[in-house]
């Protein structure tokens, strides 16, 4: 009887009865109500799988492996064997030759293969100088000057305008005339010098314009032996140029073109002589093809001194490094010729 009048009480309000038999069945039927609604979404349109383009029977392994792994386990090596499989091996690039191991159309030999070296002279002693033929040939200096590249001549520019704004026109003029002068002086001291005239020597050192070069050299010195020219003139019949070299000599026991260079700031390595080297390289060409020297050079030699007396540096070629240089001097000997 009390739960007749219980369910007539709770009957009299409007959904009451059915909020009491609904919520056990819902408590319980909520994971399947979720279900239900999961696979709702999953009735949806299916979106299409890219693995289904591609050719199962042939990529069976690779169409397996990515598919079974939720997670990359991919390495490096699987990525390559996997491009391998997709692509095939990679293609073998070939670097772009540049431009500076293009090789010279007319290639002529740093060595003269043909040229007879005759028999050491009882005044072998005395250093040759040869004096320079004026003829129509272009002279190594003036090639070198005619092709430098446009970043040299940049440089060259930006140097002159900043020398100027600090000398002024006439300033600068005075300035380089001098550093010509100081030139002059110092080769003509070290001639002095290697010709045995040490008193016209010390008199040119006490002036104060070649004084610190000359003692920035004096290691150097030390070093040279056998000296076979001095200023002399040498020319390349077959190429059609000239030159005026320095000095010829053994430096430390290896026979050498030299080249003297001043400089105000250190230079402490080759690059930094910048067109010195092909210079040296040409004179050696010249007088392995000149018939007035009975001897041929492999080496060179570029030695730069200073004017403040700092130990001068001493740039050793060897005949491998002179070869490559002769090969760009034959470029630059090509380019002036094309100009002119």
């Amino acid at each position: 009887l009390v739960r007749m009048q219980f369910l007539q009480i709770l009957s009299r309000k409007p959904g009451s009865l059915e909020v009491l038999f609904q919520i056990p069945f819902c408590q319980k039927q909520f994971p399947y109500t979720c279900l239900s609604t999961s696979a709702c979404v999953y009735s949806k349109k299916k979106k299409r799988n890219s693995y289904d383009q591609v050719d199962q029977e042939k990529y069976k392994n690779l169409v397996h492996s990515v598919i079974s792994y939720k997670t990359s386990a991919q390495t490096p090596e699987t990525i390559l064997e996997e491009d391998n499989l997709l692509y095939g091996p990679p293609a073998k690039h070939t670097p772009p030759i540049k431009a500076g191991t293009r090789t010279p159309k007319n290639w002529v030999p740093l060595i003269n293969p043909s040229k007879r070296i005759l028999p050491v002279s009882s005044d072998s002693n005395v250093p040759m100088k040869i004096r320079l033929q004026r003829t129509k040939m272009p002279s190594v200096t003036r090639i070198l000057q005619q092709t430098l590249s446009p970043q040299q001549v940049l440089y060259l520019e930006r140097w002159k305008q900043k020398m100027i704004e600090e000398l002024g026109k006439e300033g600068f003029e005075e300035y380089t005339k001098n550093l010509f002068l100081q030139g002059e002086l110092f080769h003509s001291a070290l001639e002095s010098i290697f010709l045995s005239e040490e008193t016209a020597a010390r008199d040119q050192g006490e002036d104060d314009v070649v004084a610190g070069y000359l003692s920035s050299v004096e290691g150097v010195l030390e070093d040279i032996s056998e000296v076979k020219a001095l200023e002399s003139g040498v020319h390349h019949p077959t190429l059609q140029y000239l030159g005026l070299v320095d000095c010829v000599a053994k430096y430390r026991g290896q026979l050498c073109v030299i080249d003297w260079k001043t400089s105000e700031k250190p230079k402490p390595s080759l690059q930094n002589t910048y067109d010195n080297p092909l210079q040296v390289a040409a004179y050696i060409g010249a007088i392995n093809h000149d018939a007035n020297y009975d001897f041929q050079v492999r080496c060179g030699l570029v030695v730069v001194a200073y004017k403040d007396g700092s130990p001068a540096h001493p740039h050793f070629m060897d005949p491998d490094l002179c070869s490559q240089y002769w090969d760009k001097w034959l470029l630059r000997l090509e380019e002036y010729m094309d100009k002119n």
